[in-house]
Parts: structure tokens; C-alpha cells; sequence
């Protein structure tokens, strides 16, 4: 007989439908889908909130340790334990999971949540024409194991988070080879930082924000590049839009190889400043929330001012520069311009380009083989919650039915 999460826990809406502002003197956190990954709640995540805001979204329930709290929205289907360190209330699009601490561990469910098997029912339950959302009613309705006895969850919980543990260390160990090598294109940027100073508006031609015309998938009109076009410095338009209107002029705003393109305004400050040079086989317009800068050939290469751009010292600089208001980081003609960045005679640009580049080669063979073995580590892990769960997991034994399978049918 198939077990459904509202048998073993209370499902719990915090009811409210704006999120909450975010307090100067805060009493507690408020945990949105954000704050919900991986299993754990990021307080990093969580939305700082007074005691009267904390007193008013838990008039419901107050989260407390034992219970979880489950994403509805993207990233949905995400769950994770309730923190101690603070006051905790549900935030936007969350549900507190109040479980029957008599027919189900908390770890138990932690992971059959997680398992392929409820995240595949999760996924053919969701709604939504702009963003995939799950309803409280079908969180109630979640298949899960059949429940074999509290001590035999916890020897499966036990064995599952030992294998686990190997896991997430490799994973972490990959993590941490990544980032060192982001630190070490960072010193070599560091130490190609050498030439006189020059304005970054004295380098140009021509600057000027590109088109604000809508833009949609297959549209009539030229490709527009987007913030997510620019990848790694240079212009990806796989994920492309076009101009939606056919009779709309975007001739001034058509880009050339070379033309220098910079992320001007985003909600997140590590997209602020972010640049890319367009290469030869790039026909398309710029949309607004770019700036271009069309470089004098004569004096500058526009892969050394990318690369500049990128350079800890002057990225520390922009990020100075990129003033927040309600939320959204900004940069300007008028900000950029006086700019300085390091400028060495062109035969010295060459010289710095060409190590960047075979640096970048090496770097990009050695990203790969570590993103291959994190994608071998995800399916590792995704075979542990399946094999936990369906009672062939080493080390457990579980209580199954007639047919070997834990989830019902």
C-alpha cells in the first residue's frame, strides 16, 4: 500500500503571499526557496526579519528542530532540516513538514524526498505557464517508501549517509581543485597587470547601451546578445532571442568583431562588469543592459581590456563602482569611462594574450576532467538514494515488500 507524505507529516502554508522586507535590527530568518539546497538550509540564503514579521509568519506554526521545510518553487522539490542557530519562519512558496515522529524519522524522509523516485512524481505534479511551482494539496500527495520500523530507518539512514560521506568528500575535494584554479588565472591576471594607465573611455571609438526593443525565442527580427550570451569573455548565442518586432530598427545597434560588451545592470553584483568580445561569426544587436565599446585598434587589443576587466584589483574597482538601488547594481558610461586600466605597448598585449590563451586551454582540459567526475558523483549519488530506498543498499535491511520494492505502486 502506497504511503503519501500527509499520512506521516502535517503540511504547513505559512499562508502568506508577499515576501517579507528584509529588517536592519533582525530577530530571526525567513527561509525562501533560496535558502533551501542539497538537503540543508543556507541561513546565507535566508532573509533577515524582525520579531514582529518572525511573530506574524509563524501565527501558524513556529519551525522548530524535527521538522522540515520543503521548496514548492524553483528549486522544487528541494528540502532540508529546520536550523537551530535562529528563529526560523517559512518564507514565500515553502511548507513546514510537522512529522509524525511515531511512523517516520526525520532523516528517513530527508531522503526519500530526495530519492529519484519521489523527485520524478514531484516533477510530473508541477504547474506553471512561467515558473514550475507544486501545489500544497500534491505535496500531501508525494509517494514514499512503505515504511519499514523506526530502528530499521535509521540503520538504512545510518548506512545511506555513510556512503554518503565518501561521496560528498570526493565532491568537495573537486570543488576545491575547481577553485583553485579560478585562484590561479586570478595571480596570473595579477601579474599581467603592468603598463602605463589609460581611461577606459580614452581607449574607445565609440561607446553607447544597446536596444531596449522585446526580444523572444525564434522572433522575427536580428539576435539580440543578453547577459547569459556572455560566457568565459566571449559571445554564446546558443541560448538565443530575437527582436519580436519585424519592423523594428536595431541598425544602430548591430555589433562588429571586436566590439568589447559589459554587463551594466543585475540584481547580483558577480555579474556586474562581466565583459566578452564579440568574435567573426557573431551577427547580432546588443540589448540595454549591456554597454559596448568599440576600441581603438591602434593602441589597445580587446582581449587585453577583457582581460583587465577581470583582473581582481580592477573588478574590486567596478564592484566599488556598481551603486545598488532597490536591489539592482548599476554602472554607467559616466562610471566606466574614467576607469583606469593598466596599458603596455601591443607587442606586450600579444605577448600576455598568448599566455592567457594556452593558460586557458590547460585550464579548460582540466575543468572537464573535473566536471566529468562530479557528474560521475551525482549519479553515484543518485544510485545510493535509489538503492537505500528500494532495500539493495549494502549494509541494510530493509523490511520490503513481496516484489523487492520499497515505493508503492
Amino acid at each position: 500500500m502506497t504511503v503519501v507524505v500527509g499520512e506521516v507529516a502535517q503540511v504547513i502554508d505559512c499562508e502568506h503571499r508577499t515576501a517579507p522586507r528584509e529588517d536592519k535590527e533582525p530577530f530571526g530568518v525567513s527561509v525562501g526557496t533560496r535558502a533551501v539546497r542539497n538537503g540543508r538550509i543556507d541561513l546565507h540564503g535566508a532573509k533577515p526579519v524582525s520579531k514582529e514579521t518572525y511573530l506574524s509568519w509563524t501565527r501558524r506554526a513556529i519551525p522548530s528542530e524535527g521538522d522540515l521545510i520543503f521548496s514548492r518553487e524553483a528549486p522544487m522539490g528541494e528540502v532540508g532540516a529546520v536550523p537551530v542557530e535562529v528563529p526560523v519562519c517559512l518564507g514565500q512558496r515553502t511548507v513546514l513538514l510537522r512529522l509524525d515522529r511515531d511512523r517516520i524519522d526525520q532523516r528517513f524522509l530527508l531522503y526519500a524526498l530526495m530519492s529519484p523516485p519521489s523527485q520524478q512524481w514531484i516533477g510530473e505534479n508541477s504547474a506553471g505557464s512561467t515558473v514550475l511551482h507544486i501545489n500544497v494539496a500534491d505535496v500531501r500527495r508525494i509517494p514514499l517508501p512503505q515504511l519499514p520500523s523506526l530502528a530499521e530507518q535509521r540503520r538504512i539512514v545510518a548506512t545511506l549517509e555513510d556512503h554518503l560521506s565518501r561521496v560528498d568528500a570526493a565532491d568537495a575535494a573537486i570543488r576545491q581543485a575547481i577553485d583553485r584554479l579560478t585562484v590561479l588565472r586570478a595571480r596570473v591576471l595579477v601579474d599581467l597587470c603592468s603598463g602605463d594607465p589609460v581611461r577606459l573611455g580614452d581607449l574607445a571609438a565609440a561607446s553607447g547601451y544597446g536596444t531596449s526593443e522585446k526580444c523572444i525565442p525564434g522572433g522575427p527580427g536580428p539576435a539580440v546578445v543578453r547577459i547569459p550570451n556572455l560566457v568565459d569573455g566571449r559571445v554564446n548565442l546558443v541560448d538565443e532571442k530575437r527582436v519580436a518586432d519585424a519592423g523594428a530598427d536595431v541598425s544602430r545597434y548591430l555589433l562588429a568583431p571586436g566590439d568589447l560588451l559589459i554587463v551594466r545592470t543585475n540584481g547580483s553584483v558577480d555579474l556586474i562588469g562581466r565583459s566578452a568580445v564579440v568574435g567573426t561569426d557573431v551577427e547580432a544587436a546588443f540589448a540595454s543592459y549591456l554597454i559596448r565599446y568599440r576600441l581603438r585598434r591602434d593602441v589597445v587589443r580587446p582581449g587585453w581590456v577583457q582581460a583587465m576587466l577581470s583582473a581582481p584589483p580592477i573588478r574590486a574597482r567596478i564592484e566599488s563602482l556598481a551603486a545598488s538601488s532597490a536591489g539592482q547594481h548599476n554602472l554607467s558610461l559616466g562610471k566606466l569611462d574614467p576607469l583606469e586600466l593598466p596599458v603596455p605597448p601591443l607587442v606586450s598585449q600579444d605577448a600576455a594574450l598568448h599566455r592567457l590563451e594556452v593558460l586557458d586551454e590547460q585550464i579548460s582540459r582540466l575543468r572537464s576532467g573535473l566536471v566529468a567526475a562530479q557528474a560521475r558523483g551525482d549519479g553515484l549519488r543518485r544510485s545510493l538514494f535509489a538503492s537505500a530506498f528500494s532495500g539493495r543498499l549494502p549494509g541494510t535491511a530493509a523490511d520490503v515488500s513481496a516484489d523487492g520494492q520499497m515505493f508503492g505502486t
